[in-house]
C-alpha cells in the first residue's frame, strides 16, 4: 500500500533525517495552523506565519548549519536581513505548498506514520521497534506527540505534492536523442596562443606613473584601523563545568523520577489478518468473518500450523511471509482492540476472532519482556548530566544580568567578572574594523558584528572601558577591552610601489596582447593564413576540459559553413586563437549516454516547472511581508 513511500529515495532521506526529531503515532495536529504569539512575519492568503513559527524554523537552521560547519559557524552570517528574508520566504513557499495540498485533499493517515515511523533504524532494537527507545527520543527531545505527528503529516503531504510535480518534468527520446547528438559534435581545431611575455620588453612604467596611480587609488593601500583586545566569555558550558551534583541530589531525582527509568513490558505476537474495509456491504464482511472462522477452527485442531497458515492465508503483506510474526512491541503501537488481546493472553496462547478496523484478526503470544526498573547505578551518569545541566541553566540565567552589570559599572577592567566568575582573560591578535562577514566570520570568537562595533566605539577606544556584555551564541556572553589600538593609514608609497608597477605593466600587456590578436584575427579572416598552429585537436561539449569555457563558447558559437573559420578570445590574460578544420557528429550516439542526458534535463525541466507552479502560487495568494519585523528581530 505503501510502495510509492517505500521507493522514493528522497522521502527515505527525510526520514532519515527527521530521526532526531521526537517521535509520535497519536493525535491529530492542524499542519496549517495559525501561532497567537508575538507580531505575525507574513500573512499567506487567511493564514499567518507568526514570531514563534519563524524563531522555531531559525533555531532549526541554525542547528543545521552548526552540525554542518562544527567550529567555522558563525551565528551572526544568519542574522542579517539578507538571510532571514530567505528563510520567511522558504517559510511562505512551504505554507503555500500546505494551502494547496489541504485544497486537493492531500495528507498523510495514522497508518502511514506509523509504518514509517515504526520502520526507522534509530528506534528499533534486534531489527523491531522498540518501544524504550521511542520513549527515550520522545523525553530528550522536549517535545509533544501531536507537535510531531504535526511535522510529519506536512512533510509528507509536501512530498506528495512536489513529488506530482517533479513527474512533469519529461523530456523525449527524439528530444533527448537530438540534444546528445548536439553535445556530441566534434569541431577539430589547431591553437594559437598570443601570450603578455612577449611585449615584455615594450613594458614601460615610469614613477610619476606609478605615484599618480597611488594618488588615484589610496583607499586600495589603505590599512584598516585595528585593535588587539582582551576578552571573557561566561557560557553555560562553562558553567557547566564548574558545577557538581552531591550523592544526596541525584538520590532525590530518582526516588521523584523512577517512572522515566521504568522500561515496559513489551509482547511479541503473531497474527493472521482477513481483512475488510469499513465501508464495505455487510455481506462482504460476513463472508470475512466466515472465512476467519474457518481458519479459526484449523488451528484449534492443528496449533503447530499456525505459521503455515499465516503464510498461506494472513491477508497482511508485511507479516505473512514471516509467518504472521510482528516482533516485539509495547502499548499504544497497535490498534486498541488487538493491544487490548494481546496484552491479556498468555504466551503460547491464541485468541478466539479479534475486530479491528483492518479487519479480523487470529492471534498468537508468542514472547514476553517483561518491565524493568533500571538501577541507580544504571541511570547516574544520565541522571547526573541532567541535574547539571539544569544548574547550569539556572546559575547561567541568575549570572547573565550580573555580568552584564559587572562588565558596565565596572568598565575600566575586566579582572572583576573573571575573578567573580571563575572565568580566563584571553587575548586577540590584531583586529580589524570591517563588515564584511567574509572577514568577521574568520575572527574566531570575537567575530561577531556587534562585538567589533562595541570595540571601536569611542567609550572602548579613546576611554578604554569594557565593552557592553553580547550575545555571540545561544547561552554565550563575551565582554571585550581595547588593550592596542592603530587608527586607519595608508601604507606608504614606497612599500608598495614595486606591485603598483607590475599592475600597470599587467595592464598595458592585457591592452598589447588584445590589440594583436584582435589584428592577427582579422588577417586570418581575410584569408592570409601564414601563422604557426600547434596543438591539433578535436573538442566537443561533451568533453569540455580540452580549452577554457570561453574558448569552448566561441569556437562551438563560429559559423562553420565554410571551413576553415577562425575565432579568437581574450584567456585570462592571453588571447587565444583557434582554427575550425573540420566539423564532425557521431553516426550513432551511446543509449547510456541518451539516457543520462535525459535524466539531466528531466530533472531541469521539473526545476523549471516547479519554480514557475511557486511563482503561480504567490501570483493566486494575497502574501504579504512584515519587513518591521524581520528588522526588530535582526536588531535584537
Amino acid at each position: 500500500m505503501f510502495d510509492a513511500v517505500r521507493n522514493n529515495q528522497r522521502i527515505v532521506q527525510l526520514f532519515l533525517a527527521l530521526i532526531t526529531l521526537p517521535f509520535a503515532f497519536w493525535g491529530v495536529d492542524s499542519y496549517v495552523r495559525n501561532a497567537s504569539v508575538g507580531a505575525d512575519f507574513a500573512s499567506v492568503g487567511d493564514t499567518k506565519i507568526s514570531a514563534q513559527q519563524f524563531d522555531k524554523a531559525f533555531r532549526e537552521q541554525q542547528d543545521r548549519m552548526r552540525q554542518q560547519l562544527g567550529t567555522n559557524f558563525r551565528p551572526e552570517t544568519m542574522n542579517t536581513p539578507e538571510a532571514r528574508l530567505a528563510l520567511l520566504n522558504s517559510l511562505v513557499d512551504q505554507r503555500l505548498l500546505l494551502l494547496e495540498a489541504a485544497k486537493g485533499r492531500l495528507g498523510a493517515s495514522d497508518d502511514l506514520l506509523r509504518e514509517i515511523i515504526g520502520k526507522i533504524p534509530a528506534l528499533q532494537e534486534n531489527g523491531q521497534f522498540s518501544m524504550a527507545r521511542y520513549q527515550n527520543a520522545l523525553a530528550a527531545q522536549g517535545m509533544t506527540q501531536p507537535q510531531f505527528e504535526s511535522q510529519l503529516r506536512q512533510d509528507l503531504t509536501m512530498q506528495q505534492l512536489v513529488g506530482a510535480l517533479g513527474d512533469t518534468g519529461i523530456v523525449s527520446n527524439t528530444a533527448a536523442e537530438a540534444m546528445l547528438r548536439i553535445q556530441a559534435e566534434e569541431r577539430q581545431v589547431a591553437e594559437l596562443r598570443i601570450a603578455p611575455e612577449q611585449f615584455a620588453d615594450q613594458l614601460r612604467i615610469d614613477a610619476a606613473a606609478a605615484q599618480k596611480h597611488y594618488d588615484e587609488n589610496i583607499k586600495q593601500f589603505e590599512l584598516p584601523e585595528q585593535a588587539k583586545a582582551e576578552y571573557v566569555v561566561l557560557s553555560l558550558e562553562t558553567l557547566l563545568a564548574q558545577t557538581t551534583v552531591g550523592e544526596a541530589e541525584v538520590k532525590a531525582w530518582y526516588d521523584s523520577h523512577q517512572e522515566r527509568y521504568q522500561q515496559a513490558e513489551e509482547r511479541r505476537a503473531s497474527h493472521i489478518l482477513l481483512m475488510t474495509n469499513a465501508s464495505a456491504p455487510e455481506a462482504e464482511k460476513a463472508k470475512a468473518k466466515a472465512k476467519a472462522e474457518e481458519v479459526l477452527k484449523e488451528i484449534e485442531r492443528a496449533p503447530g500450523k499456525f505459521a503455515e497458515l499465516a503464510k498461506k492465508v494472513s491477508q497482511d503483506p508485511g507479516s505473512a511471509e514471516k509467518g504472521g510474526d510482528l516482533g516485539f512491541f509495547g502499548r499504544g503501537m497497535m490498534v486498541k482492540a488487538f493491544e487490548d488481546t494481546v496484552f491479556k493472553q498468555k504466551e503460547g496462547e491464541v485468541s478466539g476472532l479479534v475486530q479491528s478496523e483492518f479487519g479480523y484478526h487470529i492471534i498468537k503470544l508468542t514472547g514476553i519482556k517483561g518491565g524493568k526498573q533500571r538501577s541507580m547505578e544504571e541511570a547516574r551518569p544520565e541522571i547526573e548530566g541532567e541535574l547539571k545541566r539544569q544548574a547550569a541553566s539556572r546559575k547561567f540565567a541568575e549570572s547573565a544580568e550580573a555580568f552584564s552589570n559587572m562588565v558596565y559599572e565596572q568598565s575600566d577592567s575586566l579582572n572583576p567578572v573573571a575573578e567573580k566568575f571563575k572565568l580566563k582573560i584571553q587575548q586577540s591578535n590584531w583586529l580589524p574594523r570591517t563588515t564584511n562577514p567574509q572577514i568577521v566570520a574568520a575572527l574566531g570568537t570575537l567575530g561577531n558584528a556587534k562585538v567589533l562595533a562595541s570595540l571601536f566605539s569611542d567609550d572602548a577606544v579613546k576611554n578604554k572601558r569594557n565593552t557592553e556584555a553580547v550575545e555571540v551564541a545561544p547561552n554565550t556572553l563575551l565582554a571585550a577591552r581595547v588593550l592596542e589600538h592603530r587608527p586607519a593609514a595608508a601604507k606608504p608609497f614606497e612599500s608598495v610601489k614595486a606591485d603598483i608597477e607590475a599592475r600597470l605593466k599587467a595592464q598595458q600587456a592585457a591592452v598589447l596582447v588584445k590589440q594583436a590578436g584582435e589584428a592577427q584575427l582579422a588577417t586570418l579572416q581575410a584569408g592570409e593564413d601564414k601563422a604557426n598552429w600547434a596543438l591539433v585537436k578535436n573538442v566537443s561539449r561533451l568533453q569540455g576540459r580540452q580549452v577554457p569555457p570561453a574558448a569552448m563558447q566561441a569556437i562551438f558559437k563560429a559559423g562553420v559553413q565554410k571551413l576553415p573559420a577562425y575565432v579568437g578570445v581574450d584567456v585570462g590574460g592571453n588571447y587565444m586563437l583557434y582554427k575550425i578544420m573540420k566539423v564532425s557528429q557521431p553516426e550513432k550516439t551511446d543509449d547510456n549516454q541518451r539516457k543520462v542526458l535525459q535524466r539531466e534535463y528531466s530533472t531541469m525541466a521539473a526545476q523549471e516547472d516547479f519554480g514557475a507552479y511557486l511563482a503561480a502560487l504567490r501570483a493566486r495568494y494575497k502574501i504579504e511581508i512584515n519587513k518591521s519585523a524581520l528588522e526588530t528581530k535582526e536588531r535584537q
